[in-house]
């Protein structure tokens, strides 16, 4: 534990100029868009060029770049992400608000694409070249080629709007109904992971099929051991760090595919704000969102390393 906690401690002061160089480039994008804070403050309402000035120069947007840039990782850092001129509410707040279903829904499409996954990609290498092997290459082949977004219209028409077992949209907390949860979250869940799990399983196949052709698989199994011992303590562990590092870079497909599913599904959730804040020109809303979910891309890239560390032992030596 010791050797993981200096390790991480490294990933850690590592993340900080990280998320600096974040937090900079989504400062110079927004402030050099189109987009103006004080036109959209004052949208419907044919503001006089001295009302602009006065709100510009009282939100400090006449100073110099990299002034503005400092108060901004100050705010920052207190937890200030502006205010939305639209709703006139602290988009923190917002951002609060909608986070928790883009978790939800997020983490739900990550545990559905790795138990997929991994039961299709044990399954296919353990039966390597028969016909569950051909039948599961073909299906993961087609599930690579299927946009997630193809696969929630179907969805809605053949199992929500066809057979009724889903709803539509909308949203239903956990705390009021599970069941009504799992229900509305099942099909966005599903849209979202799929292609995810169809491209894991393909990895995840390879692997396998790498680690039952060495020497060691074929002692343990002419010891005695059972084949299903051997795939489940030792040949998975060793499989797992490839698939691992593509479940990290999916995990930013599953955060920018909740922008799209959101919307399909009228799940009021991160994706949802930031379409509504782009619609409506809330520049302040748009940059909460995108340093929201950047942070976010990068702690779970974080928690995949440490899976690295209890997976595989033998990482725990690299710098």
């Amino acid at each position: 534990m010791a050797v993981i906690a200096r390790i991480l401690a490294r990933r850690l002061v590592l993340l900080v100029p990280l998320l600096l160089g974040i937090v900079l480039f989504v400062f110079l994008v927004m402030r050099f868009s189109d987009s103006d804070p004080a036109s959209a403050f004052f949208q419907g309402a044919n503001p006089t060029p001295r009302q602009l000035h006065d709100f510009r120069e009282r939100n400090g947007l006449l100073d110099p770049l990299p002034v503005r840039y400092f108060h901004f990782v100050g705010d920052l850092v207190r937890g200030d992400m502006g205010i939305s001129v639209l709703t006139r509410q602290p988009v923190a707040d917002q951002v609060t608000t909608a986070l928790p279903l883009t978790l939800q829904l997020t983490f739900l499409g990550l545990a559905v694409a790795v138990v997929v996954s991994l039961v299709l990609g044990v399954t296919a290498a353990i039966h390597r070249d028969r016909l569950a092997d051909q039948i599961i290459r073909v299906v993961s082949l087609t599930g690579v080629a299927a946009p997630g977004f193809w696969l929630a219209l179907l969805m809605i028409q053949y199992l929500a709007v066809g057979e009724g077992w889903f709803p539509t949209g909308g949203y239903v907390n956990p705390a009021d109904s599970f069941t009504g949860w799992l229900r509305c979250m099942t099909l966005p869940a599903l849209s979202l992971s799929l292609p995810v799990a169809a491209q894991l399983t393909r990895i995840v196949r390879t692997a396998v099929v790498e680690e039952l052709d060495k020497d060691y698989v074929r002692t343990a199994i002419g010891s005695g051991l059972p084949p299903v011992v051997v795939v489940g303590r030792n040949v998975l562990r060793n499989a797992l760090i490839n698939p691992l590092t593509v479940l990290g870079l999916r995990v930013g497909y599953l955060l920018g595919g909740a922008v799209v599913v959101e919307t399909i599904f009228s799940l009021p959730g991160m994706g949802k704000l930031m379409i509504d804040a782009v619609k409506n020109g809330d520049p302040a809303v748009v940059q909460g969102v995108v340093l929201t979910t950047a942070v976010g891309f990068v702690v779970v890239n974080l928690a995949i390393d440490i899976l690295y560390l209890m997976v595989n032992p033998r990482l725990r030596g690299a710098p």
